[in-house]
């Protein structure tokens, strides 16, 4: 299951396409009543001070570490202010932009089984 996320904004260079991340789970993410996961809310990310991804969902924790990605993709949506309302009518070869939104050349993997998250409540005696 694939997720994008934005990872490495870039408020300094606005000419610069921001890079995001992908965070690849090695698995399959359920849920008690079959909802679609779209828009909703998943789980907490952070990160250690060693840069070691730590992803929470509900009451287990995943740890993941950051990995380039062979192949960088590049997420690209249709202008659609390049075409006209005559030019869409017709039969006629149009030429259509596409706009590059974010470069993604890494990814968050996490292949490891999750650990469950136990209190430790001392017993008092």
């Amino acid at each position: 299951m694939y997720f994008e996320i934005n990872f490495f904004p870039r408020p300094d260079s606005p000419n610069q396409c921001p890079e995001w991340a992908i965070v690849d789970l090695q698995g399959s993410l359920e849920t008690r009543q079959p909802v679609p996961l779209g828009g909703k809310f998943v789980g907490d990310l952070h990160f250690t001070k060693q840069n070691v991804p730590i992803l929470i969902i509900g009451h287990h924790i995943l740890y993941g570490k950051i990995v380039d990605m062979e192949k960088p993709f590049a997420v690209i949506v249709k202008d659609e202010s390049s075409e006209t309302a005559t030019d869409r009518d017709t039969d006629k070869n149009t030429s259509v932009n596409y706009v590059v939104k974010a470069l993604i050349k890494k990814k968050l993997l996490f292949k490891q089984r999750p650990k469950p998250i136990i209190a430790n409540i001392p017993k008092k005696l």
